[in-house]
């Protein structure tokens, strides 16, 4: 099954209000018309608020899958949910994290890419819902999307094939290695063959160290 980039979604961080605090929070994308620059540490026109637990090289662009969408919808009944609702730079077609191995290696328009790591949501995704379950919700489904590294700057717009052009031979999914966090499975030595990931994120190759 051929992938593709179904939608395209930068935006900057803004001030929202929790309990009575001031939060900053870049969780809101708006779609962009047209192409846009992929950089080595995010798109332009995106920011990160919080970039010691967002953003960097091995976090430079969130990637989301649309076929999830059907299922939040029926999770999430009576809420509007447009592409990006769930802070995704890229919302794509025919990548499902149980086919999506880290380090694989993609091209999309001009750019390189490369899977770094499962997505793990902080409370700014509660905040953004409105709800005090949402993380729990998100990762114990398995519906995470994953983030990628870029490798070669490049043009990138909606309707842009995503061509793999290098899968890694560990073959460690996103979804081994959430099941991993999440579950504590390591079936077929995950945690062993992820460490072996040349691009493997530093927090998660600090993660899974720590769990040898």
């Amino acid at each position: 099954m051929s992938a593709a980039l179904v939608s395209l979604q930068v935006g900057v961080p803004r001030i929202v209000h929790q309990d009575g605090q001031e939060v900053s929070t870049g969780i809101f994308k708006s779609p962009v018309a047209g192409r846009v620059r992929m950089r080595h540490l995010n798109l332009d026109g995106d920011q990160q608020a919080d970039l010691t637990v967002h953003g960097g090289q091995d976090k430079a662009v969130y990637a989301y899958p649309s076929e999830h969408y059907p299922f939040w919808k029926k999770e999430l009944p009576g809420v509007d949910l447009p592409w990006g609702s769930f802070g995704e730079n890229l919302t794509t077609s025919g990548l499902l994290e149980g086919g999506v191995f880290l380090g694989d290696r993609y091209t999309i328009g001009t750019a390189e890419v490369v899977v770094t790591q499962p997505r793990l949501p902080c409370f700014k995704l509660n905040l953004k819902f409105g709800r005090d379950d949402m993380i729990k919700r998100f990762l114990h489904c398995g519906r995470t999307g994953f983030y990628f590294r870029v490798l070669r700057e490049g043009e990138v717009g909606a309707g842009d094939e995503i061509v793999r052009v290098h899968q890694d031979e560990n073959r460690v999914s996103v979804t081994d290695v959430l099941n991993l966090y999440v579950h504590g499975l390591d079936s077929g030595d995950v945690r062993e063959r992820a460490l072996r990931v040349p691009y493997l994120s530093a927090s998660w190759r600090e993660e899974l160290s720590g769990q040898g």
